[in-house]
């Protein structure tokens, strides 16, 4: 399983539908390794996040994740308990893509820079990135998988989620959202209610069958791990 895109414009499901259960299933404890979960604290307002597990000492997240203090467990699968194999690790630099813009979501992208590396393992490990210049044609299957809310009046689920969702046309994006078809993929369902909610930011969304095409996301990856000063501390939110 691959990583495609982080950032994705998700269509919504049908109207009227919001606030039921947004399709998909637990999945088998720790068959997700690569995911992370992030709680974020600034000015004593907390927020959590997903994100992915690119090397031991990087998480890759959305750049609207950031705060001021920030904490990682990876090997979770119930979020909500503290499991044997979970590693909780404090996040040392928080560096955001040079070109993010909090105000239309562009570049939302952001590496967690670990204070120390993880441990892999059975249920910690990383997730691949695509080649650059690799892309995903209309129709292909992808996952998506987070902790986030389960509808809009639901609380966020406990234990790791999946849902299956399809890369649409751009057409189908474009006149909905603030889309830029150069730096994002549009995949979802106009008709089905499988999608990603609230508190699953910065998940990976996931090829099943890689296709022999390409992706911009590895270029953006070189750019922001130039450790420099200039990307280390402040991301603006």
């Amino acid at each position: 399983m691959f990583l495609l895109l982080l950032l994705v414009a998700l269509l919504p499901p049908p109207p009227g539908e919001a606030g039921k259960i947004i399709g998909g299933h637990e999945v088998t404890p720790h068959s997700r390794p690569y995911m992370a979960y992030s709680v974020s604290k600034t000015s004593g307002r907390t927020s959590v996040c997903g994100g992915f597990l690119v090397s031991t000492n990087f998480v890759l997240t959305a750049a609207h994740c950031w705060g001021s203090s920030i904490k990682v467990t990876l090997g979770g699968h119930n979020i909500q308990e503290k499991e044997e194999t979970q590693q909780v690790i404090p996040v040392k630099n928080a560096i955001c893509h040079p070109d993010y813009d909090s105000k239309i979501c562009a570049n939302d992208i952001m590496l967690l820079q670990l204070m120390w590396a993880a441990k892999l393992g059975p249920a910690v490990g990383l997730l691949k990135l695509p080649r650059y210049r690799e892309l995903v044609m209309p129709g292909t299957v992808c996952s998506v998988a987070g902790w986030g809310r389960l509808g809009v009046n639901s609380p966020s689920a406990t234990t790791l989620r999946e849902t299956d969702v399809e890369v649409q046309r751009d057409e189908q994006c474009s006149g909905r959202f603030k889309y830029n078809s150069t730096i994002q993929i549009c995949a979802g369902s106009p008709t089905k209610m499988n999608n990603s909610f609230l508190g699953d930011s910065g998940v990976p969304l996931c090829a099943k069958v890689w296709p022999r095409a390409l992706s911009p996301l590895e270029k953006r990856m070189e750019v922001l791990q130039v450790s420099t000063p200039k990307f280390r501390a402040f991301c603006p939110g």
